[in-house]
């Protein structure tokens, strides 16, 4: 694959919108910021995602990774934030969401595919 691309419409349903997810919370993260225990680890979610969704979309395995990893510490990092106001109207919209990304990401299909066909 020698072209560059940033949503592969080839992969599993689950990948493509795991994709553009990431693209999605990496966007509002820039736009409304991140609930984040510091400035840090926030941006650094925000570029995984970014990043990872681009790796994801031009599959490869350093993608896939970076988009797990950065999903996961942002639901951990809304929990350890909010604790259990997570469940409060206005924040369980942003944690279903993020658990939603992880759950696109980590489900068996997104695994088979990645481990298949990703360099």
């Amino acid at each position: 694959m020698s072209e560059r691309r940033f949503l592969n419409q080839f992969q599993p349903q689950t990948l493509v919108i795991g994709t553009m997810l990431c693209y999605l919370d990496a966007a509002f993260g820039l736009l409304f910021g991140i609930v984040s225990t510091s400035l840090i680890l926030g941006l650094i979610t925000i570029i995984g995602l970014a990043a990872g969704g681009y790796g994801i979309a031009n599959e490869k395995r350093w993608g896939y990774l970076v988009a797990v990893g950065a999903a996961c510490l942002q639901v951990l990092m809304l929990i350890a934030v909010a604790g259990s106001d997570v469940l409060s109207f206005p924040l369980i919209l942003t944690f279903v969401f993020d658990g939603a990304l992880v759950a696109l990401l980590l489900h068996p299909e997104s695994r088979e595919y990645q481990r298949i066909w990703f360099r």
